[in-house]
């Protein structure tokens, strides 16, 4: 199985994307857009910005759960991750960001 982003239409009527590795795990999850073409714009933003380890800011929940956001250029975020049980875990999320995300295929789940 490939990875792949999958677009979706939320109960709300705003749209969002995953990026899913080759196992089907989510590995990345965006913010919400009011438009789809906004959604699509996230995925490309996410196939540039996601091969570049400066990009991902590593964080800490307030219960200790390491996770990760993925920044664009102007630091806005495009997208996190789950919460990790171990920074390992973590680190591990962010090489498969790295990995997956430019060759990726693009699922439209709203249609």
């Amino acid at each position: 199985m490939a990875a792949k982003f999958e677009v979706k239409k939320g109960k709300s009527g705003q749209f969002s994307f995953n990026l899913k590795a080759t196992n089907g795990q989510v590995i990345l999850s965006s913010e919400t857009y009011k438009e789809k073409r906004s959604a699509l714009a996230g995925i490309a933003s996410v196939r540039k910005n996601g091969v570049m380890d400066g990009r991902f800011d590593r964080r800490t929940a307030k219960d200790g759960s390491p996770y990760f956001v993925l920044l664009a250029a102007n630091k806005e975020v495009i997208g996190k991750s789950e919460m990790y049980k171990s920074k390992t875990s973590m680190e591990n999320g962010i090489a498969s960001v790295k990995k997956n995300s430019p060759e990726a295929v693009l699922t439209d789940l709203t249609a």
